[in-house]
């Protein structure tokens, strides 16, 4: 069994042996980080100049603020070792410095391969072009900085369960290869995500993080307990983001994952 440290990290035990329990209660505990970031950035606008438009007094420079926040704060975190940890991926491959502090010796628990699996640029196109419209209101306030921060919590919060799926099928790996290895072999990636699809989990997820948003965004304006239920977020909506985008992106990470862990 993994030993679970206090940030519920598979990969930060010295002893680690993998299983699916320990994983399953990571996923846990990380849906509740990415529904409290939902929340958060459900309190501003779409404001859509912040990752559509290139604003920047640097005419060499023609990102967008919130491309720029990103770029620039991946930066500061790979500076203290946060891309060391292989449970973390950055959006922006070229920019990631190595570490100038000692940073932890996270132990191989993944294939080789597994650092060669990153999606966040297929990420950032779905969370700004369908995601982001999906659960946030219209309009621009021109409060950039404090929705790229906010843009930021999410995105990393979501690519980290999203990435996750490699600790997933490695231990799914692990547990049955005689299960994987044909169809890895002869590169059938739909045979891969039959493996890996459990509908019954995946419903149980959805109705787990609904009740989440439920919990969690609740409007409480008095205490006299009289007044209508309203959420800063939707629950049905945070249920169908998992649905729609969440596990199926993560089983997507799975899939490419295990076509590398015979390489």
């Amino acid at each position: 069994m993994v030993r679970v440290v206090e940030s519920n990290s598979v990969s930060g035990s010295s002893d680690v042996q993998l299983s699916l329990d320990s994983i399953r209660e990571s996923l846990i505990r990380q849906e509740d980080t990415i529904v409290f970031s939902l929340i958060e950035r459900a309190k501003f606008p779409l404001n859509k100049p912040s990752f559509e438009e290139s604003r920047c007094l640097d005419s060499g420079n023609s990102s967008s603020l919130t491309e720029f926040f990103v770029r620039e704060m991946e930066t500061i975190q790979a500076k203290v070792g946060r891309y060391d940890n292989p449970e973390e991926n950055p959006f922006f491959l070229d920019n990631i410095p190595h570490s100038v502090f000692p940073s932890h010796k996270y132990p191989q628990v993944l294939h080789p391969k597994a650092s060669s699996v990153n999606i966040n640029k297929r990420l950032w196109d779905i969370y700004f072009k369908e995601l982001l419209p999906f659960f946030v209101k219209p309009g621009d306030h021109g409060n950039y900085a404090s929705t790229a921060a906010c843009d930021l919590a999410c995105l990393q919060a979501i690519s980290r369960r999203i990435h996750y799926g490699k600790f997933v099928a490695e231990v799914k790996f692990r547990d049955a290869p005689h299960d994987y290895e044909p169809a890895i072999r002869s590169k059938d990636t739909e045979a891969l995500m039959k493996l890996l699809t459990f509908e019954k989990v995946e419903e149980m997820v959805k109705k787990r993080v609904e009740k989440k948003a439920e919990t969690f965004g609740q409007e409480v304006k008095c205490v006299s307990g009289d007044e209508s239920e309203n959420y800063k977020v939707d629950p049905s909506l945070v249920s169908r983001i998992y649905g729609e985008w969440l596990i199926p992106l993560t089983k997507d990470v799975e899939v490419e994952y295990l076509l590398r862990r015979l390489d």
